[in-house]
C-alpha cells in the first residue's frame, strides 16, 4: 500500500492531461493484478459503443488502443449489469461475448467510471488470457482509480463540450441564419484576408455586389415567407455558380457580396484582361439568379427575371475593402438603372 500511495503522490500533481494521469495508473494496476493488459475505456451510450482509450500490454494478449466495440457485447456492461467486478473464467461466465472471445480474455476485473451525477463515462479494467488468482488489493485499488479517473475524464468531456459549444457560437456569429452564407462581419473578414493574399501573389480582386430587383414588391404581395424562400433560392444559385475559392455572403436585406481572385494574363493588356474577367463574372452571376423559384408554404412559384449585379476589378493596395465594395455598389446601381429603362 505504501508503494501505491507513493506512486499516487508522485503522479497526481504532475498530471496535466487524462493520458498523463492514466498511463502510470495502468502500470500500477498491472503490477497489483499481475494481468497482461490494463486499460481505460470510454462509453458513448448514444452511439452504443465502447472505445479503448489507453492500454498497457505486457504479454501475448493485446488490447489495442482505439478499438471500438458494441457496448452491448462488452464484458464491462455484463459486469456492470451483474455487479460483478471479477471473473477468472470468462468463457463460462460470459461466453456470449464475441469481443472477449476474439481477444482471448480468461480473467477479467473492472470498475465503472462515473460522473458526479452517476452517469457511466467509462471503465478501468485488467484482463489476462491466463487464469489469475483474485488479489484482495485489486478491488479497493480499482475503486480508487475509477474515482480519480472519473474526475479527470468528466473534466475532459466538459472541456470538449465547451469547445464544441464555443465553435458553434463562433459559427453562428459569422453565419447568416436565413441563407447559411457568411454574414456581413464574416465576408468583410474574408475580404481582408483575400485582399492580402492577392497582394502577396500579385493577383487582382473581382468585387461583386448583388441586389435583388423587385424584392420589396414580392415581399409586399406574396409575404415575407415568400421573400425568405426567394433569398434562399438565389443564395443557393449564386453559390452554385461560383468556384470553390470564391467567397459569397449576405450583407443584409436583399444584398449579397461576391469576391473572387483573378490572375493577370501574361499575353494581353492587364486592364483589359481584368475588365473582361469582371464582365464574365457579372454575366455568370446574373444568369445564375434568373429562373423559376418555388416559394413553398402553398405560395406556388415565381419566374424571377434576375438580380442587378455590379462587378469591378480591383488591384489590392490601390483601395480598401470598403472602397472596393462602394465601387461595386455604384456599378450595380448603373446596371439597375439600365434594367429599369429597358422595362419602360
Amino acid at each position: 500500500m505504501d508503494q501505491i500511495l507513493s506512486l499516487l503522490c508522485d503522479t497526481l500533481p504532475k498530471a496535466q492531461t487524462l493520458e498523463q494521469l492514466t498511463r502510470p495508473l495502468l502500470t500500477l494496476l498491472s503490477q497489483v493484478t499481475g494481468m497482461e493488459s490494463t486499460y481505460l475505456t470510454t462509453i458513448d451510450t448514444d452511439e452504443g459503443v465502447q472505445r479503448i482509450e489507453f492500454a498497457r500490454n505486457v504479454g501475448d494478449m493485446v488490447i489495442p488502443e482505439g478499438l471500438v466495440v458494441p457496448w452491448t457485447d462488452t464484458l464491462c456492461k455484463r459486469a456492470l449489469d451483474e455487479n460483478r467486478m471479477y471473473s477468472d473464467n470468462v468463457a463460462e461466465c460470459w461466453g456470449d461475448s464475441e469481443a472477449a472471445a476474439a481477444l482471448g480474455i480468461r480473467t477479467y476485473v473492472s470498475a465503472p467510471i462515473r460522473s458526479q451525477d452517476g452517469q457511466v463515462l467509462g471503465t478501468v479494467c485488467a484482463a489476462s488470457s491466463d487464469q489469475v488468482a483474485r488479489s484482495p488489493e485489486v478491488e479497493p485499488l480499482l475503486k480508487l482509480l475509477s474515482g480519480l479517473l472519473g474526475y479527470s475524464l468528466e473534466r475532459g468531456l466538459l472541456v470538449e463540450r465547451l469547445q464544441a459549444a464555443n465553435a458553434e457560437l463562433t459559427k453562428l456569429a459569422l453565419t447568416d441564419p436565413l441563407t447559411g452564407l457568411s454574414n456581413r462581419r464574416a465576408i468583410l473578414n474574408d475580404a481582408t484576408r483575400l485582399f492580402a493574399l492577392a497582394q502577396r501573389e500579385h493577383k487582382y480582386i473581382l468585387m461583386g455586389v448583388v441586389d435583388l430587383d423587385g424584392f420589396k414588391f414580392i415581399n409586399d404581395t406574396r409575404g415575407h415567407l415568400a421573400g425568405d424562400q426567394l433569398l434562399r433560392g438565389v443564395a443557393a444559385q449564386l453559390q452554385h455558380g461560383l468556384r470553390s475559392s470564391d467567397i459569397i455572403g449576405r450583407t443584409g436585406g436583399d444584398e449579397f457580396i461576391v469576391i473572387a481572385l483573378g490572375t493577370p494574363s501574361e499575353h494581353s493588356d492587364p486592364a483589359m484582361d481584368m475588365r473582361h474577367a469582371a464582365e464574365l463574372l457579372q454575366d455568370r452571376l446574373s444568369q445564375a439568379t434568373i429562373g423559376r423559384y418555388e416559394l413553398g408554404h402553398g405560395l406556388g412559384d415565381i419566374q424571377y427575371t434576375g438580380a442587378s449585379i455590379g462587378v469591378v476589378p480591383v488591384i489590392p493596395g490601390s483601395m480598401t475593402v470598403d472602397e472596393a465594395i462602394k465601387l461595386a455598389d455604384r456599378e450595380m446601381y448603373k446596371v439597375k438603372q439600365q434594367r429599369n429603362r429597358q422595362r419602360l
